[in-house]
């Protein structure tokens, strides 16, 4: 059975093993190693990522914290009750997630923010055993379409079946799935995620748990 995260050294994609260990010889005192996911498995809610950010979560060993998706997401938590406390950008803040977990389809960071499609399907075990570990789960929220990608195959779902579109709910037996643009700091910068775009996808999740 596979584990619900990776090892700390796991050696399962050369690349990012290489660009972990060049991270770890530069910056020492950052995490550096695949990111476990955070909340409680209880949780109805699952938010998928991408991939920590290099000065994100593997900074800090905390899904989006440290970056500014994590400042749009964990704002946006807090407003809609899935959250509480304060967002401090660090992982002992004090923030607490209620209800909802958060996770990445590639739990290293890659180079460039872009995982090749051999590291994504490695990695989709260890999301499948996420899944399987959250008795309540019944919204998986993707950000982003190599997010939505993965969701799907996880679950044992043909992609095709199930076109990526922003706000979009595509409903897979016991659970749905959400989709919504990456809360990165481009896609808000260039208009193509704004605020009210994010908390309209949160309108349907806040609908469907």
């Amino acid at each position: 059975m596979t584990s619900i995260d990776p090892d700390p050294h796991c050696g399962l994609c050369p690349r990012l093993v290489a660009f972990r260990q060049a991270s770890r010889d530069a910056n020492p005192d950052w995490f550096n190693a695949p990111v476990p996911s955070w909340g409680p498995q209880s949780a109805r809610l699952l938010i998928v990522g991408l991939a920590p950010g290099m000065r994100g979560a593997n900074r800090t060993g905390r899904p989006f914290t440290g970056d500014y998706a994590g400042d749009l997401l964990y704002a946006t938590l807090l407003a809609y009750g899935f959250a509480k406390g304060q967002y401090g950008s660090s992982p002992d803040d004090g923030l607490e997630l209620t209800d909802c977990r958060i996770t990445n389809a590639v739990r290293c960071v890659p180079p460039q923010n872009k995982p090749i499609g051999a590291e994504i399907a490695s990695c989709r075990p260890f999301l499948l055993a996420t899944m399987e570990a959250m008795p309540n789960l019944k919204v998986i929220l993707a950000l982003g379409r190599i997010a939505h990608e993965n969701v799907l195959p996880a679950l044992g779902f043909k992609r095709s079946a199930y076109p990526f579109g922003h706000n979009r709910r595509h409903d897979l037996g016991d659970v749905c799935l959400i989709d919504s643009y990456h809360c990165s700091r481009y896609n808000t910068n260039t208009g193509r995620l704004t605020t009210d775009m994010f908390n309209a996808v949160f309108d349907t999740i806040s609908g469907a748990v």
